[in-house]
């Protein structure tokens, strides 16, 4: 008998199990659902099963984040049903504009997200919350809807993949570059409903901002869940957050079985690049180096950290960006806005040329506050470069790190944040 998975263990808890296998259907007790814009969708066919109230309203976190500020009127009756719905189900953890933040930010740096936990989202990249050693996996709207009405999910074991990581990174290289190497070794559906588990010297050497980028990426991969053990760093932040009763420690057993192991060694490794139009394109920075850019792009959920926003300024600090080049940044959470305000690093993006917003989605996914017109070019901290994904389906997007996008603004073509 073989020993148990991150995930196998985390769902077997859920389900009140002692143990559970691969390809295994159960029904897990949600430890947290968290909501944002979708949970317009899931008003309706709540209400036709039929319940009142919500399961467990303090299970439950809520925010608006792809469209603050409202563009129009069509979002802003959106965003005026979630208030009422919440107001009206008491969900106290309900953060609206002001108090806000991109949802699967927003839920780690209050400290909602513990080890161990089932914690479902209605969004891809609910993956994220999985570097706290959780099982964090994404659903739909109706899915949803089951989840208020019954605190339950549906769920089928996925198989797991393994990916250990060993090496020394070169100056300027992160986690971000890493993951990119990664979705280039699987593909974009090389995990498909799979449990992503990260191991190795390089991944405990990473502090958790940039955990939360591997495990942010396993979407790009197809995965179900992307989870890194919970360890030292876990119980620190944990502890910075105000969550310190929490911790739990959180590994797969060491005769775990995998269906599948990926042994990536990136000692020297420098900056990648996915190149349009699949985040699974990756090249070494080298080999397109001198594209021309028309928009830099540092934000999202995936890299729009507070460390994120310190790399951009050390590289854009005293320097402009390129004549007919916009540079947008935007923080993954008012908190993390306050924070780069105290610093000075607004200042910083200011007096560069570059524009500082709110906290949202908008630019990731071409909403609003910063699409791309046809024939448009964007170096991105983003995820997703699928044609679309950004603007216009004409447009070409380029993903690389903080370092890179804003070393790419400063020339106004992409650039080895190294050389600078």
């Amino acid at each position: 008998m073989f020993g148990l998975t991150m995930s196998e263990k985390i769902l077997a808890r859920a389900s009140r199990q002692a143990a559970v296998r691969p390809g295994q259907i159960v029904d897990g007790y949600v430890d947290l659902l968290y909501m944002h814009e979708m949970l317009a969708l899931a008003i309706k066919p709540f209400e036709e099963i039929g319940v009142k109230r919500i399961w467990d309203a303090s299970k439950c976190v809520v925010t608006v984040d792809h469209w603050v500020p409202p563009p129009n009127e069509q979002i802003a009756r959106m965003h005026q049903a979630i208030r009422e719905f919440c107001w009206a189900q008491g969900i106290q953890r309900f953060h609206d504009v002001g108090d806000h933040g991109i949802i699967h930010q927003l839920v780690v740096e209050r400290g909602y997200v513990h080890p161990g936990e089932l914690v479902i989202g209605c969004d891809s990249h609910t993956n994220m919350a999985g570097a706290m050693g959780a099982f964090a996996a994404g659903i739909g709207a109706t899915e949803t809807a089951a989840v208020m009405a019954t605190g339950k999910l549906w769920l089928k074991v996925p198989e797991s993949l393994n990916i250990t990581v060993h090496g020394a990174l070169a100056r300027r290289t992160g986690a971000k570059d890493v993951i990119l190497k990664v979705i280039q070794t699987t593909g974009d559906d090389g995990a498909a409903y799979k449990a992503v588990e990260f191991h190795g010297s390089t991944i405990q050497g990473f502090p958790m901002n940039e955990r939360f980028v591997l495990s942010n990426m396993t979407t790009e991969m197809g995965a179900k869940a992307g989870m890194v053990p919970a360890d030292g760093t876990t119980k620190a932040y944990l502890e910075e957050v105000g969550a310190a009763d929490a911790y739990r420690s959180m590994d797969a057993d060491p005769d775990a079985r995998y269906v599948k192991t990926y042994d990536l060694v990136v000692d020297g490794m420098g900056p990648q690049v996915a190149c349009p139009n699949n985040p699974a394109n990756v090249k070494p920075i080298e080999d397109v180096v001198g594209t021309k850019i028309d928009m830099a792009f540092v934000g999202s959920c995936t890299n729009a950290r507070i460390q994120d926003l310190r790399a951009t300024a050390e590289i854009l600090k005293g320097e402009k960006v390129a004549p007919r080049v916009r540079m947008i940044v935007t923080p993954a959470s008012q908190g993390i806005y306050r924070q780069a305000m105290k610093e000075g690093l607004v200042d910083i993006f200011l007096d560069s040329g570059a524009t500082f917003t709110s906290s949202t989605c908008g630019p990731c996914f071409g909403g609003h506050m910063g699409v791309l017109a046809p024939k448009e070019v964007c170096i991105s901290s983003t995820n997703r470069n699928y044609p679309g994904r950004m603007g216009s389906p004409e447009a070409q997007v380029y993903l690389g790190s903080p370092y890179t996008v804003a070393a790419s603004a400063l020339y106004g073509e992409i650039t080895d944040p190294r050389r600078l």
